[in-house]
């Protein structure tokens, strides 16, 4: 579904082939999986996530897939688990939005990260700008409104205000950090059921508004989500607008840090 996203990650990094890439908060293993195709067999991607059960599923879609160059194991963004300078691209697709400390995860970032190489990380923009997210949560509200959120509290749309994630890499010593925003399409060949049980399993706070609902709001709120995602549907599938912020930058080439793991 986020291929475009991915591609932007990619093109703002610099991956290329033969490259060791990290990343950070791969989930159930994407983009790691895609960016391990970029590298080639030569190359190396390196996947870390603190639930296990994510990195559990990540291994098995690799070996699934017949992908013998992607790893991936447990690890938070702010203990990263490697040796300095390890890698030549570090990348993170939604992740940091939910750091506990978004500035220690990027430093931590830049100290496995080798000189002169860049990351990139990409975030939501607003949530009006992406029905991906909203389609469902304006049908949820109906039923259970959604509590206001702190301007800093883990969450989707934490960076959604452009320049908020380009201070903390600026503060944390990124060098040139830049911001951009990608327009792309989110899509998702499968039928409109099926995409609907896709969404709520990836979505916590929707499995938990669903709990608290009687058997008959259930039946009414998947009736109203049905609706609601309908006028996204295509002939392949379902296809969102999407607004994302990507930030990137490099690591400065003069730059030593002593921590090894």
């Amino acid at each position: 579904m986020f291929a475009g996203i991915t591609e932007g990650l990619v093109a703002d990094a610099q991956v290329a082939r033969g490259q060791t890439v990290l990343d950070v908060a791969t989930g159930p293993g994407e983009p790691a999986l895609s960016v391990a195709a970029v590298v080639g067999a030569e190359g190396k991607v390196c996947g870390i996530d603190p639930v296990a059960g994510m990195v559990e599923a990540a291994r098995r879609a690799a070996e699934r897939l017949g992908i013998k160059n992607a790893e991936f194991e447990v690890a938070f963004a702010d203990a990263l688990p490697f040796a300095t300078e390890t890698f030549d691209a570090v990348i993170s697709r939604f992740g940091v939005m939910f750091f506990p400390s978004p500035l220690d995860g990027v430093r931590e970032m830049l100290r496995v990260l080798k000189p002169g190489r860049r990351l990139a990380l990409a975030v939501w923009h607003f949530a009006e700008k992406n029905p991906f997210h909203t389609a469902l949560a304006r049908v949820m509200d109906q039923f259970i409104p959604s509590p206001s959120v702190e301007p800093d509290a883990p969450d989707a749309f934490r960076f959604a205000s452009r320049g908020k994630l380009l201070a903390i890499f600026r503060e944390a010593g990124v060098v040139t950090p830049t911001e951009r925003l990608l327009q792309c399409k989110i899509e998702a060949a499968v039928p409109l059921e099926e995409f609907l049980t896709l969404r709520v399993e990836m979505s916590e706070k929707l499995r938990d508004k669903i709990s608290k609902l009687s058997k008959e709001q259930v039946a009414e709120a998947r009736r109203l989500a049905l609706e609601s995602l309908g006028e996204y549907s295509t002939e392949r599938g379902l296809s969102f607008p999407a607004e994302i912020l990507i930030v990137s930058g490099m690591k400065d080439r003069r730059a030593s840090h002593r921590r090894t793991v």
